[in-house]
C-alpha cells in the first residue's frame, strides 16, 4: 500500500508539472503580444511587480497572522460565478468597459484566494501539497494575466 501512495504522488509532482508548463506555454503568446507594443516590457513588468507584491504581501499576512480565512469561501464562491456569468455575457455583448471591470474583479478574487488558500495551508486545513501547488500557482497566474490587462489597457497604447 505504501508503494502505491508513493506512485500517485510522485504522479502528482509530474501532473502537476505538465499542468504548469502548458500553462505556462499558454502564456507565450499574450506576452509576445504585449512585448510588440512600445513600451510592452513596462507592461509587462508592472503587472509582474504588482503580481509579486501583492502575492508577497498578503501570502506573509497569512502566514504572520495565522489568521483562519476560510470565511472567505462563500464569497469568493458567488463572486466567481458572478464573473463567469459576466465573462459569458461579455462574449456576447463585447463591451469594452466590462472586459476591465471583470479583470478588475478577477484581480480581487485572485487576492482573496490567494489569502484564502495560504491560511488553510498554514493553519492545515490543506493537507495535500500537490492541490495546494496548483491552487496557488493558479491564483498567482489569473493574477497576474488579469493585472497584465488592466496595466495593459490604462497604458498609453
Amino acid at each position: 500500500m505504501a508503494d502505491y501512495q508513493g506512485t500517485v504522488s510522485s504522479m502528482g509532482i509530474v501532473w502537476t508539472f505538465a499542468f504548469a508548463g502548458l500553462m505556462g506555454a499558454s502564456l507565450g503568446p499574450m506576452l509576445t503580444a504585449y512585448l510588440s507594443l512600445a513600451n510592452g516590457p513596462s507592461i509587462v513588468a508592472q503587472a509582474l511587480g504588482g503580481t509579486a507584491l501583492v502575492t508577497f504581501g498578503l501570502s506573509a499576512y497569512a502566514v504572520t497572522t495565522k489568521k483562519d480565512f476560510s470565511f472567505l469561501g462563500g464569497f469568493v464562491m458567488v463572486g466567481m460565478i458572478v464573473v463567469l456569468v459576466a465573462i459569458l455575457a461579455n462574449l456576447f455583448l463585447s463591451i469594452p468597459v466590462l472586459s476591465l471591470a471583470i479583470s478588475a474583479g478577477v484581480v480581487l478574487l485572485m487576492s482573496l484566494l490567494i489569502l484564502f488558500d495560504t491560511s488553510r495551508i498554514v493553519n492545515g486545513g490543506e493537507t495535500n501539497y500537490v492541490r495546494a501547488t496548483v491552487s496557488l500557482y493558479l491564483d498567482i497566474y489569473n493574477l497576474f494575466v488579469h493585472l497584465l490587462v488592466l496595466v495593459g489597457a490604462l497604458s498609453d497604447d
